[in-house]
């Protein structure tokens, strides 16, 4: 399956400017990190997101509901685990 990583990009980004609002009010956010060549979704949860109990509903029923929307191409959207310091 050939993909438009640029194209993907764009949609994903637009997809977290939209929740992005409501990221901050709860004092989290989310950065994209890499589109996968199988055309997976990979972002960072970011402040209070990183351990919030439902930052997975958020990513799963928020963000990639969104990007699927935009880019049906995209088969799911996951985080990395939370750094370590």
């Amino acid at each position: 399956m050939s993909i438009n990583k640029k194209d993907i990009e764009e949609k994903v980004l637009s997809s977290l400017e939209q929740l992005r609002p409501f990221l901050h009010a709860d004092g989290g956010d989310m950065e994209l990190v890499e589109i996968t060549d199988e055309a997976v979704v990979v972002v960072r949860l970011l402040g209070a997101c990183s351990d919030c109990s439902m930052s997975m509903m958020t990513l799963k029923a928020g963000l990639e509901e969104a990007v699927k929307k935009v880019a049906p191409e995209v088969t799911s959207v996951v985080a990395l685990a939370p750094e370590t310091v």
